[in-house]
C-alpha cells in the first residue's frame, strides 16, 4: 500500500510539474521586475550577471502573468519605459510574448526570449522588429528572457 501511495504522489507531481519564467540580466546595469496578474508582486532588483526565477502560475482573474521590467526602481508607478515579458499557463503549454509600453527601455541591447526545444523571440536592437511575437512551448520547460549587452 505504501508503494502505491508513493507511486501516486510521484505520478501526480510529474503530471503537474511546470517550468519557470527566468529573467536574466546580461547587461552592465541593474533593472527591476514586478510580476503582475490580478495583483502586483513586490519589486525585485536584477543585478548585472544575475537572474530571477518564477514558477509558471495561472491567474484565475487575468489568465496570464506580465513580468514588467524597467530601468528605474519605481518605473512601474511613474510611467517609465517598460519591457513586458508575459506568459499564460495553459495546461501542458505555456504561451509567451514580448512587448513594451511607454517606450523601449532596452533600445540598443539585444533581447531574447526562448525555451529549450521551442521557439525563440529575438529583438536584435531592443525594439520590436515587427510581426507577431506570441510563441508557445511545453509548460514543463523553462522560458528565458535575457537582456544582452
Amino acid at each position: 500500500m505504501r508503494f502505491i501511495a508513493a507511486s501516486l504522489i510521484a505520478f501526480a507531481t510529474a503530471v503537474t510539474a511546470v517550468g519557470n519564467a527566468v529573467v536574466s540580466n546580461g547587461s552592465d546595469e541593474p533593472f527591476y521586475v514586478w510580476s503582475v496578474g490580478s495583483t502586483v508582486g513586490e519589486r525585485r532588483e536584477v543585478l548585472p550577471g544575475s537572474a530571477i526565477v518564477e514558477a509558471f502560475r495561472h491567474d484565475a482573474q487575468t489568465g496570464g502573468i506580465a513580468l514588467k521590467i524597467t530601468k528605474t526602481n519605481d518605473g512601474l508607478y511613474t510611467g517609465a519605459p517598460t519591457q513586458i515579458f508575459s506568459y499564460s499557463l495553459d495546461g501542458e503549454q505555456v504561451w509567451f510574448d514580448l512587448s513594451t509600453v511607454f517606450g523601449d527601455p532596452f533600445k540598443g541591447h539585444k533581447i531574447t526570449v526562448e525555451s529549450a526545444n521551442g521557439p525563440k523571440i529575438e529583438w536584435p536592437t531592443g525594439t520590436h522588429p515587427g510581426g507577431s511575437q506570441v510563441k508557445v512551448a511545453p509548460s514543463k520547460n523553462d522560458v528565458f528572457f535575457t537582456l544582452h549587452k
